[in-house]
């Protein structure tokens, strides 16, 4: 039976873990990089970022014999959400539209019928509510440098003219910002 015991003892020793008799040990490196950048109506905006969206001009819906329409540039809220990298200065410029100087009348800007070659309606963007700064082609201004969240508030103003036939009537505006 003292055979049984000790073999019994011999099996069970063979099958139980060892005690850890070695250990090995090191490390695991994290790194990240940072670079300055942007958030533009709530989208991450990286250098040389293209095709962002810094929101829309709707002056609504009006017949042909309208004097004026206003709108405000929206950007998913009122105006143009934006926030850099703090230390950096952020420059927001209008450039050209792709009908500057068609129309006639007031108005640095104009928008193309849709489907009628030839008709324009002529408007302006903005940088105050009572629409008396108007924003040249090109035309830029620094925003602030302290890395805050800021709403650029950019309004226009339609003007209408004779001979105008309805339909709808469109432009695009190219918007920088540079940093």
């Amino acid at each position: 039976m003292r055979r049984h015991y000790r073999a019994l003892a011999l099996i069970l020793a063979a099958i139980t873990p060892q005690a850890v008799l070695a250990q090995i040990s090191g490390s695991i490196d994290a790194t990240i990089n940072l670079t300055t950048g942007c958030i533009i109506n709530g989208q991450s905006a990286d250098d040389g970022a293209t095709a962002v969206d810094f929101g829309s001009i709707d002056f609504g819906s009006h017949n042909t014999l309208f004097t004026s329409a206003d709108g405000e540039v929206m950007g998913g809220a009122a105006g143009i959400a934006i926030q850099c990298s703090p230390g950096v200065v952020p420059t927001l410029s209008f450039g050209t539209g792709q009908h500057d100087g068609q129309g006639s009348g007031a108005g640095n800007r104009a928008m193309a019928h849709a489907s009628s070659a030839g008709h324009y309606v002529n408007y302006g963007l903005y940088s105050d509510a009572g629409r008396n700064s108007l924003i040249a082609i090109n035309g830029s201004f620094n925003l602030a440098s302290d890395g805050s969240a800021q709403t650029v508030r950019i309004y226009g103003r339609a003007y209408g003219a004779t001979g105008l036939v309805s339909g709808t009537y469109t432009d695009n505006v190219l918007v920088t910002l540079a940093f």
